[in-house]
């Protein structure tokens, strides 16, 4: 499971958030982050102003928005399924090229139910979401994004996407900007040789926002007599769940570095330039 079986999140909000350096606030586009400017673990600190993260970009907004536009976009990567995309086409801004990597593609955690309907019967959602068993559900989708092939596929041409000065600076995305945008960064992050407490801490971070994003979709689920708990595992991130990605590089490809070099390919030449890239040394 992950942010792909969600409803759609409602419109960004600002001045929701204790202040994060890494957030560049703006109604136009929920959950935007610099993923520069964390240390690494040998003293120098990841570039500010290459790699960007966010939510989906469904607003309009965006195509005239002046905080994404001061980013100078070159290109967008949408993580999201092919059926969220054709419902939700991402608006682009000016100068920048749409790319689509469907990392979930076929994934056989996927729920055969649709939330939005269920959510409006709270006896239907509970026998759902008991089923389900959201929290397990999201633990495997994390494995997926490891060891799946489609995933595998998507991650390694995100990272390759950054080898070209012609493609930078880079925004990714996926629905919440959580779950397979929260991988990615994690990927991107260790590449640039941030320790695990920062990976970590990058992580956690964006719960504020996603939680401030779906607070109208508890609410709601509470009018209608649901109990908001059962869906508090879909609409954050946990701890739980990076390590058991973390734990799938380990089982799968022998640790994280059998992982970019056998899980998704790419060669040391390539992880060296991703890694200068993605690295200020001074």
């Amino acid at each position: 499971m992950d942010d792909d079986v969600l409803p759609p999140h409602p419109p960004a909000t600002v001045g929701t958030v204790v202040h994060d350096p890494h957030v560049l606030p703006t109604p136009a586009l929920s959950n935007l982050r610099d993923i520069g400017g964390r240390a690494t673990a040998d003293g120098a600190r990841v570039r500010r102003g290459v790699a960007f993260r966010s939510a989906e970009l469904r607003s309009p907004a965006v195509a005239d928005d002046p905080t994404v536009a001061s980013l100078g976009l070159r290109t967008v990567v949408d993580l999201r399924t092919f059926a969220e995309h054709a419902v939700a086409p991402d608006v682009l801004p000016p100068g920048a090229q749409g790319v689509h990597l469907d990392v979930l593609a076929l994934d056989p955690h996927a729920p055969a139910a649709d939330l939005t309907q269920v959510l409006a019967d709270p006896r239907l959602a509970e026998q759902v979401l008991a089923d389900l068993d959201p929290a397990g559900q999201m633990v495997r989708t994390y494995v997926d994004l490891v060891a799946g092939a489609p995933a595998r596929r998507g991650y390694a041409t995100l990272l390759r996407r950054l080898l070209d000065p012609a493609d930078r600076p880079l925004l990714y995305h996926c629905t919440a900007g959580k779950d397979r945008t929260g991988w990615a960064t994690t990927v991107l992050l260790v590449v640039a040789g941030v320790d695990e407490d920062g990976v970590h801490e990058e992580y956690l971070a964006v719960n504020p926002t996603v939680r401030a994003m779906y607070a109208p979709l508890l609410d709601g689920f509470a009018a209608v007599g649901g109990d908001p708990e059962l869906l508090v595992p879909l609409l954050e991130v946990r701890e739980e769940y990076l390590e058991a990605a973390l734990d799938a590089t380990e089982e799968h490809y022998g640790g994280f570095d059998g992982y970019l070099r056998r899980g998704l390919g790419l060669h040391d030449a390539e992880l060296a330039e991703i890694r200068a890239v993605l690295r200020d040394e001074g």
